[in-house]
């Protein structure tokens, strides 16, 4: 599947911009399409009408940065949506899908994670979701019915983004489930334009939209955003009620790769995390004493 293109997408920012927000009267009249007519945005852009609708249609060639920007101004986009546009304009007209090397996290990336202990959660994130690595807080807060070793295992490696919205024990998980879901789909958004011919990431898209109805609504939507921090409210099967506020740190080696670091928002929290990491240690203090059949 392609996984969108410049004038998709062109459109989709369209509909969501009325006249109103952009200071245009319109006098009351009857209008058939949800947002700025292409006539409207070219105008306010500065480009001919005629231009324009060759660009959404993808018969415009490579359009300059001036008029991508110009277009971004008026479609009130963000950092975030204006880099995709960007993203999406230097896609080749004829790119083809290709199937990238399984995904190893960076040295220095696993080292900034040991260096965290276990006390506080983090978990390292490769550009499709998918987990590289984690300590065993972190895998105990957000997927303990996951086999702690299975991001070493390429054919067990927990994907993020499939557990989220294929696995009922995930969802359970969130409290603020809704919200999280649209973030996880912006952001896949938001790396599909930066990475148009990875193989790997169609079939993942592919494979959400078929099997979930709620990503496929929200795929549908456009929605791209660069998700560095936020907040998750989690009801623990081990620990209870949680509330965690989550923030990105990136390595300039290894911009792909996400190390997710999870703090507590609260006291209630703190004391929560810190029984959730004395569980993760007696576990730990069990297996070497009587090996894993004593969990």
């Amino acid at each position: 599947m392609e996984l969108e293109s410049l004038g998709a997408y062109l459109k989709s920012r369209r509909d969501r911009v009325t006249p109103a927000k952009v200071g245009l009267r319109t006098y009351g009249t009857a209008r058939r399409v949800p947002g700025l007519r292409r006539e409207e945005l070219a105008q306010l852009a500065g480009v001919s009408a005629g231009y324009y609708t060759r660009l959404e249609q993808g018969q415009a060639g490579t359009a300059s940065q001036q008029v991508l920007d110009a277009l971004a101004g008026v479609l009130q986009l963000d950092q975030a949506e204006t880099a995709h546009l960007h993203n999406l304009a230097r896609k080749p007209t004829t790119s083809r899908l290709v199937r990238p090397r399984p995904e190893r996290p960076h040295p220095r990336v696993l080292a900034l994670l040991a260096s965290l202990g276990e006390t506080t959660p983090a978990l390292v994130l490769g550009r499709r979701g998918d987990v590289l690595a984690w300590n065993r807080t972190g895998h105990a807060l957000v997927a303990e019915h996951v086999d702690f070793d299975a991001p070493h295992d390429l054919a067990r490696r927990p994907s993020i983004p499939r557990m989220f919205f294929l696995n009922s024990l995930t969802r359970d998980l969130h409290r603020n489930w809704d919200e999280l879901a649209r973030a996880h789909v912006a952001y896949l958004r938001l790396t599909a334009g930066r990475y148009p011919t990875d193989a790997r990431l169609a079939e993942l898209i592919g494979e959400l939209s078929m099997h979930s109805g709620h990503f496929a609504k929200l795929w549908a939507k456009g929605d791209v955003a660069d998700c560095t921090v936020g907040t998750m409210r989690l009801q623990h099967p081990t620990v209870g009620g949680i509330e965690v506020d989550y923030q990105v740190w990136l390595q300039p080696e290894s911009p792909d790769h996400r190390l997710e670091v999870y703090t507590p928002k609260d006291t209630a929290s703190a004391d929560a995390l810190r029984l959730l990491s004395n569980h993760v240690a007696d576990q730990r203090e069990q297996v070497a004493l009587f090996g894993s059949s004593a969990l």
